[in-house]
């Protein structure tokens, strides 16, 4: 459905060290940082950008936002949280786990703030 999300950050080395790191854990390769000093990953065949605001006004998160980052496996979501908290990640909301069990649906779920203040997902469906 989403050929791309864009993000917005003031920090963009700060940036790049902590989604490496939460991005190489679920198989991304490092970002790059694009002529125009945007991060940018490929994985999947879907883009993440990071740039800083075109219109020059500091980068805040989305109040209300969420972007989820999909996990192979509980443990995959664990070590997607453990590398964001390493990097300059706050964990939010409960610690990671089962958070969702409706309808026949089990999710593992596990929450993080960016460096930028940005609401993240790891997310894995342990049953359809």
């Amino acid at each position: 459905m989403f050929s791309h999300i864009t993000l917005g950050a003031n920090d963009i080395d700060a940036t790049k060290e902590f989604y490496d790191a939460i991005l190489g854990v679920l198989g991304a390769q490092a970002g790059v940082i694009d002529a125009k000093g945007r991060l940018v990953y490929h994985h999947g065949g879907g883009r993440l950008l990071i740039t800083k605001p075109l219109d020059g006004q500091p980068a805040t998160h989305g109040n209300g936002s969420t972007i989820g980052f999909l996990g192979a496996s509980p443990a995959a979501v664990d070590a997607w949280h453990a590398a964001g908290i390493a990097h300059g990640g706050t964990s939010i909301e409960d610690p990671p786990g089962v958070r969702h069990a409706t309808e026949g649906r089990v999710l593992y779920l596990a929450y993080l703030r960016d460096p930028s203040g940005n609401k993240l997902c790891g997310f894995h469906r342990i049953s359809p």
